[in-house]
């Protein structure tokens, strides 16, 4: 596994999610990119203007990705809170897949995690029922989308594995250990001020969740895992 691909929503999803995991890849050589599909214009606490908001998080994001040793950062600037799994996000996300050739995607699960609701936001499952279908069958296809061949040269390409997080609990089956790389994970998602702000308690609130998480893969006493749905997508 030389390249991988993170889809998410929204600036910050992945440093909440995968973080840890994301730094572990690079830590091991893998040219990761993220692949952002709104600029995350909606969040924050409405004293700053839509488009004013969008620069900040994109800039955070970019700061985090760079703290995680990421290789690249691409934001396709589909509306915030309105994202659908359209055949033009379809398109792009084939784009990206078929440009950056990644042999693992991981995304959100395009299914209500109903343990914890709060990342069920519709935008995470539109991003993951999309990107499914770019996965499988569109960036493999090479009757989907011609265009992205006729005009851009960018050939066919089957992701071999799919990494969905936050899926139901009954559906995840992979876990990593990430205890290694927690403090650069926190580094990371403390990138994101207009969404943290001064947290003091955010670090004790994902220690005790990886560590229960760790427990619960049966890893020895004191690790941290975070943990995602695996599909072979073969």
């Amino acid at each position: 596994m030389r390249r991988a691909l993170v889809v998410c929503a929204h600036p910050d999803d992945v440093d909440f999610g995968a973080a840890g995991t994301v730094a572990s890849w690079t830590s091991a050589g893998v040219a990761v990119t993220y692949c952002l599909v709104t600029r995350g214009e909606s969040g924050g606490d409405g004293t700053r203007p839509r488009a004013e908001t969008g620069a900040v998080r994109q800039a955070e994001q970019l700061h985090a990705a760079d703290l995680l040793g990421v290789a690249e950062v691409v934001f396709l600037d589909h509306p915030d809170g309105a994202v659908e799994p359209t055949q033009a996000l379809r398109r792009d996300l084939t784009r990206v897949i078929r440009r950056v050739r990644p042999h693992r995607v991981l995304t959100w699960s395009p299914e209500i995690n109903w343990d914890h609701l709060p990342t069920a936001h519709p935008d995470h499952r539109a991003t993951g029922t999309a990107t499914l279908a770019a996965v499988y069958p569109d960036a493999r296809n090479p009757n989907a989308f011609p265009e992205l061949h006729a005009e851009e040269g960018l050939e066919p390409w089957a992701v071999a594995e799919l990494w969905l997080a936050d899926a139901p609990r009954q559906l995840r089956n992979h876990c990593v250990d990430t205890t290694d790389f927690f403090e650069r994970r926190m580094a990371a998602l403390r990138c994101h001020v207009s969404q943290v702000g001064a947290d003091a308690e955010l670090a004790d609130r994902l220690l005790a969740h990886f560590t229960d998480t760790a427990a619960r893969y049966g890893l020895p006493r004191g690790r941290l895992a975070e943990e995602f749905q695996v599909v072979n997508t073969g």
